[in-house]
């Protein structure tokens, strides 16, 4: 009988590992796309932001593009999983707050309510930790 459970057991963990590993990549995946394009079009980046009002749009358009595209990779491959899920939840909301506050209109609302949650997304894996399947189980 504790041959059963421990193959079970080993399942289970081998099942959530694998679905951690899912669930980082699926979140991993907009902010590597997003930081990139960023990065690889500061003017227009810098433009857009600035028509927000928001300072230094150069800068925050680097820093901005360098947070999504360095958490995402963190993310992907599961490295320093927790505090990243922490930072890209509290990025997440606040990007939500800046940019798609414009509720009258159903797609910012749509795209603010998309902000909440992929924030949530990264508050469960915050809890949860990157799984058996990433750089930070390789080195605890």
């Amino acid at each position: 009988m504790s041959i059963n459970t421990s193959v079970a057991a080993s399942g289970t963990t081998s099942n959530n590992s694998l679905t951690i590993l899912l669930g980082r990549i699926l979140l991993a995946v907009i902010f590597l796309l997003s930081g990139f394009g960023k990065l690889t079009a500061i003017a227009g980046t810098a433009g857009y932001f600035g028509s927000l009002g928001l300072p230094l749009p150069t800068v925050t358009a680097i820093v901005v593009g360098l947070i999504e595209l360095l958490g995402g990779l963190a993310i992907l491959v599961g490295f320093q999983t927790r505090i990243t899920a922490w930072v890209l939840a509290i990025f997440t909301v606040a990007t939500g707050l800046v940019a798609h506050t414009g509720w009258a209109d159903q797609m910012q609302m749509i795209n603010f309510m998309k902000n909440l949650a992929i924030a949530g997304g990264f508050l469960v894996l915050a809890s949860s930790g990157a799984g058996a399947l990433s750089v930070d189980a390789r080195r605890g």
